[in-house]
């Protein structure tokens, strides 16, 4: 009994041992899997703002202490409340009238005060697609018009456009994929989303399948709101005729920050994150990230709401970088500066493979001058 006790003794010991070593390398490998993750919640699939998390997730990882987690939301309006209060979420890519409205509606009280932005981003086009008896805008009156989920920024955009442009429509909620074949059968006059163009929700429809994108009447209300700008051939040509681009309004997005003062890692994540991204901001122009990278200015500010401190501290400290001319743009530059040069003098104009060779010349010149 004695030996039987001391055997057992030394199993438990021994399994114990091993449970704890067990937990503490699970405890290790959880902190290691944590480290360094910003959860970034988007709008749904249906638009661009997933695959442009997916960019930042690409920039940001670097396989060891820091990663972008995309969370696929349900609308600007309730990615801003799970911002202000949804455990885990850290930044949130809104649409900017979103943010003018929950503060006009006092929806989130002392919002001004807490929440932030890291950068404005690109501008979304209003999408309004109509069946084919619909021709103007305003034969949608007393019709039915699908505006995406309740609380989504295409639904507080698509509602307070329609009151600016004075047309009362009768609204459905239905997720965009449903509505899209709703519009085929018949079941509503329109469906409205607001999308990065090309949305790839339009990207399969044909000429013949009789549906077409509705223009939008630019007069004073509208344009106290929105920008003007238009859907082209180039973004639709299985659906926009070439000489027929149709007018409609862009929306701005902006990407914002929770109040992360008290969370003090998470805190530390989202400046990691805001000097990879702004540092190797150049990276996502070029071919194989999403085109509307293009449209975004860092510097660009969003009246009437603060930046977040980190990210305002990095634009001082490196304001001549970020406002120096694209490569392109300063080659085109030289290039016109040369014309222009040797025609004062009476000379003639330079082939521009010598251009091109002079210009590789006064970049080497130039990087010279930094060293």
């Amino acid at each position: 009994m004695s030996c039987f006790r001391v055997c057992t003794f030394t199993t438990v010991v021994a399994i114990c041992a091993s449970i704890a070593a067990l937990s503490a390398a699970t405890a290790q490998q959880s902190s290691a899997i944590n480290r360094g993750v910003v959860e970034l919640e988007t709008s749904g699939a249906a638009g661009i703002s997933v695959r442009i998390a997916e960019d930042l997730a690409n920039l940001i990882d670097d396989g060891t202490t820091r990663r972008v987690v995309p969370v696929v939301g349900k609308g600007s309006l309730q990615n801003l409340t799970d911002l202000r209060h949804l455990r885990g979420v850290d930044m949130a890519i809104l649409q900017t009238d979103v943010l003018d409205y929950a503060k006009e509606q006092q929806l989130l009280p002392g919002l001004e005060s807490s929440l932030t932005y890291i950068s404005r981003l690109y501008n979304e086009e209003f999408h309004l697609l109509a069946g084919p008896k619909v021709k103007n805008i305003t034969e949608l009156a007393s019709n039915k018009v699908n505006v995406d989920l309740r609380g989504s920024g295409t639904a507080i955009t698509a509602r307070r456009l329609f009151d600016l442009l004075k047309i009362s429509v009768t609204v459905t909620n239905d997720s965009q994929e449903v509505a899209l074949d709703k519009l085929r059968r018949g079941e509503i006059a329109a469906l409205a989303f607001i999308a990065g163009k090309p949305a790839p929700l339009f990207m399969g429809l044909k000429s013949d399948d009789g549906l077409h994108f509705l223009a939008i009447p630019f007069n004073q209300a509208v344009s106290s709101a929105y920008a003007p700008t238009r859907l082209t051939v180039a973004d639709y040509p299985d659906i926009i005729p070439h000489d027929r681009p149709v007018d409609t309004i862009a929306v701005g997005s902006v990407l914002a920050v929770a109040d992360l003062r008290q969370l003090k890692e998470r805190y530390r994540n989202v400046v990691n994150f805001v000097d990879v991204f702004f540092t190797e901001f150049h990276s996502l122009l070029t071919p194989g990230h999403h085109p509307k990278w293009h449209d975004v200015t860092l510097v660009a500010e969003l009246p009437g709401w603060r930046r977040f401190p980190p990210a305002e501290q990095w634009l001082q400290k490196n304001m001549q970088a970020v406002n120096a001319p694209k490569a392109d743009d300063l080659q085109q530059m030289f290039a016109r500066f040369i014309d222009e040069r040797r025609h004062a003098m009476g000379n003639p104009a330079m082939s521009q493979q010598d251009k091109d060779a002079l210009f590789q010349q006064f970049q080497s010149w130039q990087r010279g001058q930094r060293q």
